[in-house]
């Protein structure tokens, strides 16, 4: 726990270095904070900070930086929001074409933040059109699915009762003749509602292909769209390093591992924050993200964020990606 004094040296600490990336002295910090304190007394602080995991003197200098747990702490406990202003300087986003609108608000995020914007785009629902289902063992099935558009699906799935090949080809044939042509998710609701027409088991083992067939393994892609990946080159942070350059590089060319991350956020309300590699999805400790999911119609359909320096300021950040993420949500919804 942090007494007021060292919450309110840890707090212009960040902010300084946000600021001009630049190690806070003391003397910095006396003149910035406002307490009438001694050099002595600022410096003993900072001792203890440091001690505490917070800060940290980068090489011979006498100014402290502070570490992902400080911004950590900073974020969790120590920064107020402020939206309304940003909110007013926002530009619409026109419903014309969900593609175009979706492209639009990542460039918005880019453009507001000057880092990196991603929107997830929302997932195109699978059609059904063939499954079959081949006994592999006592509690082991192989599902196989074609999509409408001749996508192969091959997956492996584990049962709780030892089901019979007769008994997989009777669902292979239930589902084929009631549910061909019908989306993923037009299927998993008619087999809620249709429960009781079917052996329990065979129900088992059709929800659990269902389930399997969703954003897992080799289900269709999602859509990322990225907007300023070069705006991190005008970052100090990433200047003077071409090895944190090259790996930020590396990770928009890994738009799968951008995906998960956005994924797990995507199951949560509100904004979220990643500090550093924080999330062991994205370990690049030189990056942070904050991201938010998006709606249409009342439903999580995709989310969308901004990447950047760790040495961003997080809370202008929260603001663009919620108020981004309140636009996209009204752009893509049917009209109340």
């Amino acid at each position: 726990m942090l007494d007021d004094r060292a919450k309110v040296l840890l707090t212009t600490l960040i902010e300084r270095y946000i600021e001009d990336g630049q190690p806070v002295g003391s003397r910095t910090l006396a003149k910035s904070s406002g307490l009438e304190l001694s050099a002595a007394t600022i410096r003993n602080i900072m001792a203890d900070l440091e001690e505490m995991g917070l800060i940290a003197s980068p090489h011979t200098s006498a100014g402290r930086i502070p570490t992902p747990r400080g911004y950590r702490l900073f974020v969790d406990s120590m920064m107020t929001v402020q939206r309304e202003q940003l909110q007013m300087r926002a530009p619409a986003l026109s419903p014309d074409q969900p593609q175009r609108v979706i492209a639009n608000a990542a460039q918005m995020l880019s453009s507001l933040s000057q880092f990196v914007g991603v929107v997830v785009a929302p997932q195109k629902s699978t059609v059904f059109h063939h499954i079959e289902f081949l006994r592999l063992s006592s509690q082991r099935v192989l599902v196989i699915m074609v999509s409408a558009d001749g996508n192969v699906q091959n997956r492996v799935v584990l049962t709780d009762a030892d089901i019979s090949q007769s008994h997989l080809t009777e669902a292979s044939n239930y589902l084929n003749a009631h549910y061909s042509g019908l989306s993923i998710d037009q299927v998993r609701e008619r087999l809620r509602t249709e429960v009781n027409r079917l052996r329990a088991e065979i129900t088992d083992l059709m929800q659990a292909a269902m389930t399997e067939s969703d954003p897992q393994g080799e289900a269709p892609e999602k859509d990322v769209v990225i907007s300023g990946e070069r705006n991190l080159l005008a970052v100090s942070d990433f200047s003077r390093d071409m090895d944190s350059i090259r790996r930020a590089f590396d990770l928009f060319e890994q738009k799968n591992q951008i995906l998960q991350l956005l994924d797990v956020t995507g199951q949560a309300e509100g904004v979220k924050i990643y500090i550093g590699g924080e999330s062991k999805i994205v370990p690049v400790s030189e990056l942070s993200i904050v991201s938010a999911p998006y709606e249409i119609d009342g439903q999580v359909v995709g989310t969308l964020g901004v990447i950047g320096p760790t040495r961003m300021p997080y809370e202008r950040m929260v603001q663009i990606v919620d108020i981004t993420s309140r636009l996209l949500t009204n752009a893509l919804s049917s009209p109340k």
